[in-house]
Parts: structure tokens; C-alpha cells; sequence
């Protein structure tokens, strides 16, 4: 049977405390009493355990439409599964204009209200069928029992062409006994580690259960050949990886939990959440609902880093300020031109801090935003000065910026500041000296052959090395006074020639703050 929701752009729209939201028409299978006087008196089978029931829905979304349109289904009693797939048109536009692109995911009988209690999965555009049931879901969506009840199919479409988006849903259920659920089995919080020492991860990275192509086994094995010692689970809008980690995880490589919570305004990883934490992605800046689910973000647990703050892909550039996050990632993947602006407009955050006092400055990181091959994990990876290694460790460390940015685990820093009395303080501290007391800035690199130190304050660029030798290995030594730099920061940078933008980073640091306030 096929029901056609053809012209819905005409029906009406509904707000729901997040983004513009349509809800269409109810998708109806019969109740199991009815399939069983179906099939009273026939002289084919019944529709007995394993058998399926499927309905095809087709419609048009018309440019402009909401940012999320449900299609209810009505789930009668004794279904084991629900299996949905869907097909749109991709026609051609011009060029500089989006095409189609719709994404897809389920919620269940318990609803749709904004912060997820009924979310069962979400696969973006990353799949073009999923299903559900009690033992086993397609990687994106949460196993679970299939109750009798109104659940929802929910289609984003991120663009529209001028055209319109004409798709195709095709929703099969299967009816029978469920299978046993399975209890989740989540990874430990704390790696053996090394006690106070610099610690290395990749905060941001992508697997099967989202739109990633890699495993979690294969995404553990790079990790530790990348050197690192931690990372953070982070899909898009679904923590279904959460309880495929625990066996990948182990006494040299800790694995936090999280996810990157992918809004129409940008996207910000919640990193190291409590296991089966799901962060609503619903809404828009202008619905003023970001610092709701930042401070869920911070009860379980977790810190708000918004991600890749000026990437150029439509919906990715954040929109929602800075006054609810923990750290930024700064540097994202490969250096790019839009790491540079992110660069840079971090450094005009920290110049803004020092008039509010340090309180109010934001820790910069790096993540790789790995999917699949040819992606490098740990390209970049954020060290990080921790106790111990464990989630409240690692994110402590992250919290107070006490770590520094790499290319890879070949390059490492020390950075420093000493005053005339013997004061020190490290990355992310703060040297308390007079003000025009003399400071030396200290910097040792190793694995960076033929890059430049830069050291960056407040007023800018005020010092230049000379390129590394061939070794890679060098100290930097500069002198200053905290009134004349209210804060010094280290960058490592590339021959012009070298890499995707003239210059690009190898390494930076967060920054040494001087004086005493």
C-alpha cells in the first residue's frame, strides 16, 4: 500500500519550543487482531511469527521547508522489528546552488519532545535503510524493545533544490517474539596511565555509528599507532556507539565517551559524558535552547567544545557564542585556511579575556574529525598535562589548558615563563610577577625539522625564530615583562612551502599568562 503526502509544503507548520517542525499524516498498519481475522478461514498461511507487513509513504518538500519533518507510524502490538529504508531524487541544479540532501532517523511511541526521551537512532545521510529491535539495531540506532504506539520517522532535510525534494519511504514490519535485549557494556573511565604526565588524544573522530567508515577496532588500532592515550567517541547525533568501545578500550589507551551534537548552527562535541548520554540537536541559535543541553552536556559529566568553529560546509559554522564553552577546537583535520581564522579569532577571545581577568579566556584544542581512509587519527591530537589517566583527569587538564596542539606524536614542546625570584609557570598558567619585572619565555621543540617558532602575546607576533635544524630539535629563549605582554603563547609553523596553507601549524600552545592579577 503506498499513501502520498504530495504538496505537504501547503500543510500547516508547528514550532515546538526548537526549530520549525511538520508533522504529516499517520502511517497505519493493522492492529494483531485484525491480522488475525485477515487470515481467519484462508487457505493460505497466517500471519504467524516472521511474517512482515510493509507500507510505502511518497511526498515533496518544497525549498524552504522546515528543518524536520516527522511521519508518524502506528506500531500495533507484537512487532519484533521495524525496518525503514527511504530513496530521494537528486536532480540537477545550478551551479553554486544546493542539491538535495535529506537526512533520517526514529524516534519511538514515547515521543518527540526536544531533548530525546524517545530518540532510537538518527543515521544523517549517512544510510539509506535502518532497523530496529530488542537484540540489535543498525549501527546509528538503539536496540530495544518495538512497543505498540505511535512512533515517528524523522527526515532533516539540510538542503533543498529549487526543484523541490521528492522522496520515498518504505517502512516494513516484521511480527514475532522479541529477541533478549542486551545489556550495555561500557568502557572503563580510567586507563593505567602514568600519573602526572602529558598525555596525548584525538577528541574528535567518527566511526560506523555515525558517518564514519571505520570501526571502533580499527579506529583503537590507529590511535595507538598514532601514539596516542586517549580519545573521545563523538558521533553525530546518536550515542549508539557508546556500548561498542569497552572491548577496544585498555590499559594504554583510555576511551572517553561523548558525541558531536550537529546543529543547523554549528556542531560542538560533548566530550566525555556518562555512558548513554544523548544530547539534543533540535534547534537553531535563534530558538536561544544551546545553553539547555550545555549545561546536560556538564551534568553528565562531559565539556562543551564547540567544533571546527569556521568550516565552510553549510550548517557548520558556529553560531551560538562562546559563553557556554569549555574549550574550542581550534585546529581541525589537515590545517586549513579556516583553522587559520579559527586561530585567529581564538587569539582574539584570549585578548578580550585579559580584561576580564583570566577567568575568562578559552582553551583551544585539536581533533582530527576522522571518517575513513585517507583520514589520519591524531592529525591534529591535543597533549594535555593531566594526573592521571582518566575522564576527570584528562578533562581537568583540558578545563584549565594546560595543553598543547601537535601534528603528531614526533613533535613535543615545553614551554615556560620564569620570573627574577625564581616564579614559574607552565602552559595554561599564569607567572605572577611585578609588572616590569624581567621574564624569560622558554621554548624546547623536538621532531619539528625546519619549522619557525613564533611566540604571539596580546599585541601580536613580537618574536621570530630562525628555522629548526634538520634534527628538528631547538630551544627558543625570549624576554619580556608582564607589561609589555599580558600573556605569551607558542607557535610552531611550517616552511612557506610546506603544506595545504603557506606557514601551516605543526604545533601551538595554549598560553602562559603573566603578571599578578
Amino acid at each position: 500500500m503506498c499513501e502520498d503526502h504530495t504538496g505537504i509544503g501547503r500543510r500547516a507548520v508547528f514550532v515546538t519550543g526548537a526549530a520549525a517542525a511538520l508533522t504529516l499524516g499517520t502511517v497505519n498498519f493493522a492492529s494483531a487482531e485484525g491480522r488475525d481475522r485477515e487470515t481467519e478461514g484462508t487457505s493460505g498461511t497466517s500471519k504467524a511469527s516472521g511474517t512482515s507487513e510493509t507500507k510505502t509513504v511518497r511526498g515533496t518538500l518544497p525549498p524552504g521547508s522546515p528543518d524536520f519533518v516527522y511521519v508518524p507510524v502506528e506500531v500495533p502490538s507484537g512487532v519484533r522489528e521495524i525496518k525503514v529504508a527511504y530513496t530521494y531524487d537528486r536532480p540537477s541544479v545550478p551551479a553554486g546552488t544546493p542539491g538535495n540532501a535529506l537526512d533520517i532517523g526514529l524516534f519511538d511511541e514515547r515521543g518527540t519532545e526536544l531533548g530525546g526521551r524517545g530518540f532510537r537512532g538518527w543515521s544523517g545521510g549517512a544510510r539509506t535503510e535502518f532497523f530496529v529491535r530488542a537484540d540489535d539495531a543498525t549501527p546509528g540506532y538503539l536496540p530495544g524493545p518495538v512497543r505498540p504506539g505511535t512512533w515517528h520517522i524523522v527526515l532533516g532535510p539540510y538542503t533543498v533544490a529549487p526543484q523541490g525534494l521528492s522522496y520515498e519511504l518504505t517502512v516494513t514490519l516484521t511480527y514475532g517474539e522479541p529477541g533478549e535485549a542486551r545489556t550495555p557494556v561500557y568502557p572503563p573511565s580510567r586507563a593505567k596511565g602514568r600519573g602526572r604526565a602529558w598525555y596525548r588524544g584525538d577528541c574528535h573522530l567518527h566511526s560506523w555509528y555515525s558517518d564514519g567508515r571505520r570501526t571502533p577496532a580499527e579506529i583503537a588500532a590507529l590511535a595507538r599507532a598514532a601514539g596516542l592515550d586517549f580519545i573521545n567517541s563523538s558521533e553525530h547525533n546518536t550515542h549508539s556507539a557508546h556500548a561498542h568501545w569497552a572491548d577496544v578500550a585498555g590499559d594504554d589507551l583510555l576511551v572517553m565517551l561523548g558525541e558531536e551534537v550537529t546543529t543547523r548552527n554549528g556542531h560542538v562535541v560533548a566530550l566525555g559524558t556518562d555512558p548513554g548520554t544523548f544530547v539534543d540537536w533540535r534547534y537553531r541559535a535563534r530558538d536561544n535552547r544551546f545553553g539547555r543541553f550545555a549545561r546536560q552536556i556538564r551534568r553528565a559529566g562531559g565539556l562543551v567544545v564547540p567544533a571546527h568553529p569556521h568550516a565552510t560546509c553549510i550548517g557548520c559554522t558556529w553560531k551560538f557564542g562562546f559563553g557556554e564553552a569549555d574549550a574550542v577546537e581550534v585546529w581541525n583535520g589537515p590545517y586549513t585556511p579556516d583553522d587559520e581564522v579559527a586561530l585567529a579569532d581564538w587569539d582574539g577571545m584570549l585578548v578580550a579575556s585579559v580584561q576580564g581577568g583570566r577567568d575568562g579566556w578559552i582553551p583551544a584544542m585539536g581533533s582530527s574529525d576522522a571518517h575513513r581512509d585517507p583520514d589520519v587519527v591524531g592529525l591534529p591530537q591535543t597533549v594535555v598535562l593531566a594526573d592521571d589517566l582518566s575522564r576527570e583527569a584528562i578533562q581537568e587538564g583540558i578545563r584549565a589548558g594546560r595543553s598543547y596542539v601537535a601534528e603528531s606524536a614526533k613533535v613535543s614542546l615545553s614551554f615556560t615563563a620564569s620570573g627574577p625570584r625564581g616564579e614559574h609557570a607552565g602552559i595554561g598558567g599564569r607567572l605572577r610577577v611585578e609588572r616590569d619585572a624581567p621574564v624569560t619565555v622558554r621554548l624546547e621543540v623536538a621532531g619539528a625539522p625546519r619549522c619557525t617558532v613564533r611566540l604571539v602575546t596580546d599585541q601580536g607576533v613580537l618574536h621570530t625564530s630562525a628555522p629548526l635544524p634538520v634534527s628538528g630539535s631547538g630551544t627558543v629563549e625570549w624576554r619580556t615583562t608582564a607589561s609589555y605582554a599580558a600573556y605569551v603563547r607558542a607557535e610552531l609553523r611550517h616552511e612557506a612551502a610546506a603544506g595545504p596553507v603557506p606557514g601551516a601549524l605543526a604545533a601551538f600552545t595554549n598560553p602562559i599568562f603573566l603578571g599578578r592579577r
